[in-house]
């Protein structure tokens, strides 16, 4: 399925569009920063990686095999640039199994806008997508995405415990997921 058809999504205050080359400055507003990049385990990204990632997923809306991703950036409704971004990737499509993900400006944390986003963006992967079960792997400190699954319904699954080495630091992971029934919509 190519997902350009169903594209932009919104809701009452969030647009949810393909990224275009124009928001690099808005998503390294965001990615370059340490904070951010901590619950990624990942560097920062420069300016120049902001850019050339826009360029790939910017037209990346197959929705077929393992491994293809929707990212979508999140605009206020009525208004310019870009807040954040979510993300939906096909990991098993014979078992119909995607992983959520999102990634905010910390200058519009406490809004709302992630828990918004990631539900519009749950609901199309269930009502268009056909995906069986959604899940979010997320550091167990970034309590903020800790109570985005929450909200949502999502159920914690698992508890990884220094799964994971960023650098010098051992990294923990909690697994939320939901099936379609068990998404607050």
């Amino acid at each position: 399925m190519d997902l350009a058809a169903v594209l932009p999504l919104a809701t009452d205050r969030l647009r949810l569009r393909l990224f275009t080359p124009g928001d690099t400055d808005d998503a390294y507003a965001y990615q370059g920063l340490e904070e951010v990049a901590r619950y990624l385990y990942r560097p920062p990204r420069t300016r120049e990686r902001c850019e050339e990632v826009i360029a790939r997923i910017a037209t990346a809306t197959a929705w077929a095999k393992d491994g293809d991703t929707l990212t979508l950036a999140v605009c206020r409704q009525g208004e310019p640039g870009v807040v954040g971004e979510v993300r939906l990737t096909l990991m098993d499509a014979h078992a119909r199994q995607a992983e959520i993900g999102w990634i905010f400006n910390p200058r519009f944390h406490g809004r709302g806008y992630a828990s918004e986003a990631a539900q519009a963006l749950a609901a199309l992967a269930f009502d268009t997508l056909a995906v069986h079960r959604v899940y979010a792997r997320l550091d167990v400190e970034n309590t903020a995405s800790v109570r985005v699954c929450e909200r949502l319904g999502m159920r914690r699954e698992a508890h990884l415990v220094e799964n994971d080495l960023d650098g010098g630091r051992w990294g923990s992971e909690y697994i939320y997921a939901a099936l379609a029934a068990d998404l607050k919509r």
